[in-house]
C-alpha cells in the first residue's frame, strides 16, 4: 500500500511553537504532505511560516485542501479544550465521504466516536488513532538492562524543547557512522514519523515503565543503538511522572539532555505567571544521572539545544556556554551539525563492553 499523502489540519495555530505534529510531519515527511489547512496563515508556504517545508502550501478552506489530492487527513494540532470544534467534525466527515483515511494523535479517539466510526465503516475508510496504547502492557522489571544495544534516552529541562527532534537528527548521523539505529517513539508525532511506538501519555501510570521496556526489547535485537524518545521533564510539576517512568523502564546507559536556550522558566500551561525557574544545565545533568542510578547507572553524553528563536551569533554563544558549563559536547542538532552528539554516542557505543 502506498504511503498516505496528507492534508494537515492546523486551523488557527500553524506556527513554530503551536503545531508540533504538523511541524514534524512537514520537517520529516515533506514528500507525504500536500498542504496545511489554516485560514490565519493561508496564502503562505510552510517555508514562510516555519522556516522549512519549501513550497508546501497553507490553504484557507478544506475544499482548497481537497484540490491538492490528498489520500489522508492528519489532525496536526490539539484543539482548545481537547474537543473537536463543530467545524472540524464537518471537515472530518467530508474527508471520510471523499474516501480519505483520517489520522489523529488526539486523546479523544476518532474510532470511538459513533458517527465517525459508522461513516468510516460505510466508506471503507481507516481511522488511525496514533495515541491508542496496545493492550496488556505490564509493569517494568529491568529487562531492558540486559539488551546488547546501547540505549540512549532524550531528557529535557521542560516539555516541548526538542527531545523527539534531537533523537531523529541523531539517528541519521549514527546510521551514517555505520551503527544500526532504531528510534523508539513514545509520542503520537514520533509514531507518525517512525511508523511504530507507544504513546506513553495515554498509558495508565503503572505501565509507563513497562511500555518503555517493551519498546526497547522490540527494537534492540536489530540495533546497535536504540534512541528512546523522551517526554516531559523530571522538574515539571505536571509531567515528571512520565519522565521517570521512561527513565526507569528503558534503562538507558546514556542520555541526551535537551534544552531551549532562551527558556528560563518551566513553560506556563495554566495561565499563571511562570514560577519554576529551570536550574543550570550542570545541575540538570547531575539530577538525571542521580535519578537513573538506582535502576541503571547512566551518563548524560551531551547537550542538545533548541535555539530556533535566537540569532545565529546568539545560538553559537549558547552552544559554547552549554559546553563550558557541563564539560560535555553541545550543539543545536537542527540548526548546526549534530556531529558532536553523534560522535559522543558512537564513541560510547564502540567503547563499552557488551551487556
Amino acid at each position: 500500500m502506498p504511503d498516505p499523502r496528507f492534508l494537515i489540519i492546523a486551523e488557527g495555530a500553524f506556527g513554530p511553537e503551536t503545531s508540533k505534529t504538523a511541524n514534524s510531519a512537514v520537517r520529516y515527511l515533506p514528500e507525504r504532505v500536500v498542504g496545511v489547512l489554516d485560514s490565519k496563515a493561508s496564502g503562505r508556504t510552510c517555508q514562510e511560516v516555519l522556516g522549512f517545508g519549501d513550497a508546501i502550501p497553507v490553504v484557507r478552506t478544506i475544499d482548497e485542501g481537497f484540490a491538492l489530492n490528498p489520500t489522508a487527513v492528519l489532525i496536526g494540532i490539539a484543539p482548545a479544550g481537547g474537543q473537536l470544534p463543530a467545524e472540524w467534525r464537518g471537515w472530518i466527515l467530508a474527508s471520510i465521504d471523499r474516501g480519505l483515511d483520517v489520522w489523529s494523535g488526539l486523546h479523544t479517539y476518532l474510532a470511538s466516536d459513533a458517527e465517525f466510526a459508522s461513516r468510516a465503516a460505510a466508506k471503507g475508510v481507516a481511522l488511525k488513532d496514533l495515541r491508542r496504547p496496545p493492550p496488556k502492557l505490564s509493569v517494568s522489571d529491568g529487562k531492558a538492562k540486559s539488551v546488547d544495544a546501547l540505549v540512549v534516552l532524550s531528557v529535557g529541562s521542560d516539555c516541548n524543547v526538542g527531545k523527539m527532534t534531537a533523537q531523529l537528527q541523531l539517528a541519521r548521523g549514527l546510521e551514517a557512522r555505520g551503527l544500526r539505529t532504531r528510534f523508539a517513539a513514545t509520542g503520537q508525532t514520533g509514531i507518525l514519523i517512525a511508523g511504530w511506538g507507544i504513546a506513553v501519555d495515554a498509558v495508565v501510570a503503572d505501565f509507563i515503565g513497562g511500555a518503555a521496556e517493551q519498546l526497547v526489547l522490540e527494537a534492540a535485537p536489530d540495533a546497535d543503538v536504540v534512541l528512546v524518545e523522551g517526554q516531559g521533564s523530571l522538574i515539571h510539576p505536571g509531567y515528571s511522572g512520565v519522565t521517570l517512568g521512561l527513565l526507569h523502564g528503558s534503562c538507558p546507559k546514556g542520555m541526551i539532555l535537551c534544552h531551549q536556550s532562551s527558556r528560563e522558566f518551566i513553560g506556563d500551561y495554566s495561565g499563571r505567571t511562570p514560577w519554576l525557574r529551570i536550574p543550570p544545565l550542570g545541575e540538570l545533568v547531575r539530577l538525571h544521572e542521580y535519578a537513573a542510578a538506582p535502576v541503571q547507572p547512566s551518563k548524560v553524553l551531551g547537550i542538545a539545544l533548541n535555539t530556533y528563536d535566537l540569532s545565529h551569533a546568539e545560538a553559537e554563544a549558547a552552544v559554547a556556554r552549554a559546553a563550558a558549563e557541563t564539560g560535555l559536547p553541545a550543539t543545536d542538532p537542527v540548526r548546526f551539525d549534530p556531529a558532536p552528539l553523534v560522535d559522543a554516542i558512537a564513541t560510547f557505543a564502540w567503547s563499552r563492553p557488551p551487556a
